[in-house]
């Protein structure tokens, strides 16, 4: 099915999301305990007569996952494996909340097909993330998306599940709600290019050998935004860019040639989209995520969410930089791999999760993070026949290449 119109994105009144101004939307929240899933149940928080939680799904974080279970009192709760289920059983005291305790790829499934749930807030990190995703899509859940990483490696494959499935996916993204926001009561026919916005990272001026002694340490430093330690390292490398300019490609139905990023060090314009007339409209606004994932969550509404308001007179200077794919390749190797196609993009998201790993742990440096997945994309050879197991495959296939790769390094 063609998706080149972006109609999941455009027809989205169709589509019973203006349901939330009569009744409360009911959430499961996938990555509850990352920072995009602990955002979003503080918007739960603070309007509680709009949004209910039947839902949670976490990693290995039992403890904020015991305080959330504690607040929100979800029906279900999904953990990565049994041992820790059973860990999480046993810390719940007598007063507390028994939900359904389900673990694993299944269980995550479980999380986002609970019958009552009508919306989910799909934030878990990686390709983790695509087949809780899938089954939601498939169960006609509405999908908040903050999982970028189902769309860079399955993008055709979802979309066309969403529209035979009838569901809306919204960006939980900032550049992408941006995008979105900024596309608002416009004719897709004008739409000229997408303008997409990067802070740089702590390291954008930089040179490369400079970059050679960047430490993890340093990388998670983010002079802007607070975010999870994969996310940080991906905006350090400009992987996160590239693998947005993919997702921006399926969300919106534009091609990548119509996708130019910009380097935007105050993170205050959250992208951009230029019309054929020349006019560019912006969506700006204090870089904190509880506002892309507020819209999102009430679309068409909006919430006063309780945020400090954007002060352009203290700010005083808007700047921007093109991007330098020669100290910052990984940008390139993203628009390469989505030009190929095919299982490309699979290739790279799961090549660059084993380098940000290995970089974690000082195994590999800064540097060799590009090297290691322009290695594993170019010892790879793409599938035509696309479908969820070709996938699967690249993806392991690709996991295996990159850690032969940090271990012979």
């Amino acid at each position: 099915m063609d998706t080149s119109s972006g109609v999941t994105l455009r027809d989205l009144p169709q589509c019973g999301l203006t349901a939330v101004t009569m009744a409360k939307r009911v959430l499961s929240i996938l990555g509850s305990t990352g920072s995009i899933g602990t955002s979003t149940l503080n918007v739960v928080q603070q309007f509680p007569d709009r949004f209910r939680v039947a839902g949670l799904a976490a990693g290995r974080n039992i403890s904020l996952l015991l305080e959330q279970i504690r607040t929100f009192q979800p029906r279900m709760v999904a953990v990565l494996n049994r041992e820790l289920a059973e860990e999480l059983a046993r810390s719940l005291g007598p007063s507390d909340p028994k939900p359904e305790i389900v673990s694993s790829t299944q269980g995550y499934e479980q999380v986002a097909t609970l019958p009552e749930v009508d919306m989910v807030l799909s934030s878990m990190v990686g390709a983790a993330g695509l087949l809780p995703t899938i089954a939601a899509i498939k169960a006609g859940k509405h999908l908040a998306l903050a999982n970028k990483e189902t769309l860079v490696i399955a993008g055709q494959i979802v979309m066309d599940l969403a529209i035979q499935h009838g569901i809306q996916i919204l960006p939980v993204d900032s550049e992408h709600s941006a995008i979105f926001q900024s596309l608002q009561g416009n004719h897709r026919r004008s739409l000229r290019r997408i303008l997409l916005t990067a802070s740089g990272g702590p390291f954008f001026q930089k040179s490369r050998e400079e970059l050679a002694k960047v430490t993890p340490q340093g990388a998670l430093r983010h002079p802007n935004w607070s975010m999870g330690q994969k996310i940080t390292i991906d905006s350090a490398t400009l992987m996160n860019k590239g693998l947005e300019v993919i997702e921006a490609r399926w969300l919106f139905g534009v091609p990548t040639d119509q996708i130019d990023v910009h380097i935007h060090p105050e993170s205050i314009v959250h992208s951009m989209v230029e019309y054929i007339d020349g006019s560019v409209i912006a969506q700006l606004g204090i870089p904190d995520m509880t506002i892309p994932i507020a819209y999102a969550l009430a679309y068409p509404e909006r919430l006063p969410v309780k945020n400090p308001p954007l002060d352009l007179f203290h700010l005083q200077k808007l700047s921007f930089y093109p991007p330098d794919t020669g100290r910052f390749p990984c940008l390139r190797l993203a628009y390469e791999a989505c030009a190929q196609g095919a299982t490309m993009p699979a290739v790279l998201n799961a090549a660059n999760e084993v380098a940000v790993k290995a970089f974690l742990e000082e195994k590999i440096g800064f540097l060799d993070i590009a090297w290691l997945i322009e290695t594993v994309m170019k010892r790879h050879k793409t599938s035509d026949n696309l479908n969820i197991d070709t996938i699967l495959a690249a993806d392991r296939w690709a996991r295996l290449e990159a850690e032969q790769l940090v271990d012979n390094k």
